[in-house]
């Protein structure tokens, strides 16, 4: 790369604000925080959005000296509201986010960034792949079934399902703010929310490569069954409102509305609620019966009969069925 090229790579042009909103999360923080500043890409910020945590987190950020650091503290407002605090704090024209109990490989902002210098001003997100670990830090290997997302995603990709955790992504200042930020009514799929929102008028470049690892625990916000579906079938609501797919595709609607049912089925399947999975995968049979190119939604052929099988296996050895509303008395 020339010289010139060098300088106008790293010039504010290209400057990255990381954002990381902080709920309570004093035991990850360190840890997110560190691979933030440890990325070589400059120029570089990093803004702490502490959202009225009442755990240590105050005296983490203390320990903190480093000058590319900034800490903005409010009362708590939830996590969309924390990270619209960040993007209208944010000094440079790309934001990238980073969830406090998260944390990115060496190369994450080289690599997104070499990406957008790439591509045309239409693209408005760059994201790469990502890996599960576990609660202390260990990379979980990846399902050999795992069927990476297309290189290039639009609205109707995010419909199906959501593509990418916020962590994997960096975003173009002026369409976030274009949006209108994070949907403050959402308690979850507010990413989902938000990618949709922007790909109903911009496009979204995929890196397959790994570079964010996302950790789950108990205290994850996607446990919630109940909590995820309503608040997805709220996007999903926006969506078919706001037209970012043609209404008139009814055959993509129902494929949608199925494998929503689906991943429902699973996450109330996986919190305990037995007879309402199945119930879920029922409805999903109902509206799309066969996903004929399963591998558009990252799945493997048959994957909703295999679903079935391992409901009705669990079922059999364990015959308990609890009806979702039995826990919500």
């Amino acid at each position: 790369m020339a010289a010139s090229e060098l300088n106008e790579f790293n010039s504010t042009a290209y400057g990255v604000s990381v954002v990381i909103p902080a709920y309570n999360y004093a035991r990850f923080l360190p840890e997110a925080i560190a691979s933030a500043l440890a990325q070589s890409y400059s120029p570089l910020e990093v803004i702490i959005v502490d959202d009225g945590s009442t755990d240590e987190t105050p005296s983490v950020l203390a320990k903190i000296t480093d000058s590319r650091l900034r800490v903005i503290r409010q009362q708590n407002a939830g996590l969309s509201a924390a990270r619209n605090t960040g993007i209208r704090e944010a000094t440079y024209p790309f934001i990238a986010f980073l969830d406090a109990d998260d944390r990115w490989a060496d190369g994450f902002l080289s690599v997104t960034m070499s990406r957008f210098r790439e591509l045309p001003d239409d693209f408005a997100i760059v994201a790469t792949g990502s890996q599960r670990m576990t609660v202390d830090g260990r990379l979980v290997e990846q399902p050999h079934t795992l069927v990476n997302p297309p290189p290039i995603l639009c609205a109707s990709d995010f419909i199906l399902l959501n593509r990418m955790f916020p962590s994997a992504v960096v975003a173009r200042r002026s369409v976030l703010l274009e949006c209108g930020g994070f949907d403050t009514q959402l308690r979850s799929s507010e990413d989902r929310d938000m990618w949709i929102r922007i790909t109903t008028h911009h496009r979204a470049a995929h890196i397959p490569q790994t570079f964010a690892h996302i950790r789950r625990h108990g205290e994850n916000m996607s446990k919630n069954a109940a909590r995820m579906r309503s608040n997805t079938l709220c996007v999903l609501g926006k969506a078919w409102h706001a037209r970012a797919v043609s209404r008139w595709r009814l055959l993509f609607w129902s494929r949608a509305r199925a494998y929503f049912e689906y991943q429902s089925a699973w996450t109330h399947f996986s919190a305990g609620h037995r007879a309402t999975a199945l119930r879920f995968l029922a409805i999903s049979f109902l509206l799309h019966p066969f996903f004929l190119r399963p591998a558009n939604v990252g799945e493997i052929p048959l994957f909703r009969l295999r679903a079935l099988r391992h409901f009705l296996l669990r079922v059999a050895s364990s015959p308990k069925l609890t009806p979702v509303n039995a826990h919500q008395a």
